[in-house]
């Protein structure tokens, strides 16, 4: 369905008839399609541990060519339909290879424990058909895939608090494990190549470092700099910028290498804070633009857990380092 009402502007919500957050935009087939979470319009208790973000499937959207208008494909995949799920159907990504279409989903499993799925369809609207089991090897949350020019894929992801990335640290699920001290080095995203079908990991996740300029490793307690979640890859100029959210500060920041693997040297803030307590966000370039999707709370007056997808041009200096957007400027 369509979301009839004046044309959308930037930094406005792209649909309104729907909660939507944590959008993954992509260009397929000439037209930008959005692979966003379906915010559940509930009043029930928030947490730390998230469980106000009670989503159960994924809607996807698509733009007109000048973006001015937003169509909603329905329903996509649902948890009842993904076998090992048993809830939480937090922020997707998606991919083309191969002919094929792909939708990366965290949710938690039948212990409780995030895992990351692939489902996969013909179309890029889906419907997708889900695996009947998780990505072997996987955990976490925020799936962010990147298929490079050489045509390798890698699956970036991992979120704290409730997404358990702390509870990982020996390799094992540690229910109980805390996050490093705050003068140690900060805990940073995963990263793993994928198999040429995309359903696997090629080589086991390993960890991302982020530095400062000087090569000294951004510590925990630097919340205005260390990577808490929502990882995301891009490339320009032939650099890789994986910008991410710093949770608790609630900005969008990057870091930037000369390599998909890292390690990478922190850089500066994409997006100042919105309206609502999580940022979650995605880079694409459509008709020689780069744009900027994000989510706040405004649609629903500061909900955190009923948020809105919106968009807004990024623009780069000569030097390769991106503009500080302020949303409400």
């Amino acid at each position: 369905m369509s979301d009839s009402r004046k044309p959308i502007a930037p930094n406005e919500p792209i649909v309104t008839h729907l909660y939507t957050a944590d959008p993954s935009a992509h260009v397929f087939e000439g037209k930008l399609y959005v692979y966003p979470s379906h915010d559940i319009d509930h009043d029930g208790p928030t947490n730390d541990n998230g469980d106000q973000y009670a989503m159960e499937d994924y809607h996807v959207l698509s733009f007109d060519e000048e973006l001015k208008s937003c169509t909603d494909h329905g329903e996509a995949l649902h948890v009842r339909d993904v076998p090992w799920a048993s809830k939480q159907m937090w922020a997707p990504d998606a991919a083309f290879k191969n002919g094929r279409y792909y939708l990366f989903f965290p949710a938690r499993d039948h212990d409780g424990i995030f895992r990351i799925g692939v489902a996969t369809g013909d179309l890029p609207a889906g419907p997708f058909r889900a695996e009947p089991d998780c990505i072997p090897g996987s955990f976490s949350i925020d799936p962010a895939v990147f298929v490079d020019d050489d045509g390798r894929a890698y699956m970036y992801f991992g979120g704290l608090w409730g997404g358990q990335l702390e509870k990982w640290q020996t390799g094992e699920y540690v229910p109980d494990a805390a996050g490093p001290e705050p003068s140690a080095p900060a805990l940073g995203p995963r990263v793993a190549e994928l198999s040429g079908d995309l359903l696997s990991f090629r080589s086991a996740p390993t960890e991302i470092r982020i530095a400062d300029e000087d090569g000294t490793p951004i510590v925990a307690g630097d919340e205005d700099r260390r990577y808490f979640e929502g990882p995301w890859m891009h490339k320009h100029n032939g650099l890789y910028y994986l910008s991410y959210s710093t949770g608790t500060t609630h900005k969008l920041v990057y870091a930037v290498s000369d390599n998909p693997l890292g390690p990478f040297a922190f850089k500066g803030t994409i997006l100042t804070p919105v309206l609502g307590w999580t940022t979650h966000h995605s880079i694409v370039r459509y008709r020689d633009k780069w744009y900027l999707f994000y989510h706040d709370a405004s649609l629903s007056g500061g909900v955190d857990h009923k948020r809105s997808v919106k968009f807004a041009e990024l623009r780069y200096r000569d030097d390769g380092t991106i503009v500080t957007i302020d949303p409400y400027a």
